[in-house]
């Protein structure tokens, strides 16, 4: 239990540091859907970490919330976020909850059953995140 208050605590000291923002150009252009997926996205980011490739996934997939791709990408791209710091709090979260190697961590932030995350963002957050 305490571990999983600190991961909280972790979570919500990063969802502080990591907010997305959408240029007021950018918001002025997005259509009505784009805009919900905006939304969406933010809470997203809120919750947790995640790669620009896996938060358009979790958006468009029919597992997910189901937007279209196009608009996902659209609505994502909208957005100003740190994804090394995004990668940094994923594999934070990771550690919290298991031990990784720094290859497994790697691995698993960058894979496409994983989280999505360039290489050079996997490796960033888990040297980051202590693992390497």
């Amino acid at each position: 239990m305490q571990k999983f208050q600190s991961l909280m605590r972790s979570a919500l000291t990063a969802a502080a540091l990591v907010c997305a923002t959408v240029s007021p150009l950018s918001a002025q252009s997005l259509t009505g859907p784009q805009k919900n997926v905006v939304r969406s996205a933010k809470l997203y980011l809120d919750m947790t970490g995640f790669s620009r490739d896996g938060l358009i996934h979790q958006l468009s997939s029919d597992y997910g919330d189901g937007y279209e791709m196009s608009d996902a990408v659209i609505a994502v791209d909208s957005l100003s976020v740190d994804w090394n710091a995004q990668a940094v709090r994923s594999a934070r979260q990771y550690l919290a909850l298991m031990g990784f190697s720094c290859k497994g961590l790697i691995h698993q932030l960058s894979s496409e059953a994983g989280d999505k995350y360039t290489v050079e963002q996997a490796r960033f957050g888990a040297r980051q995140a202590g693992a390497c």
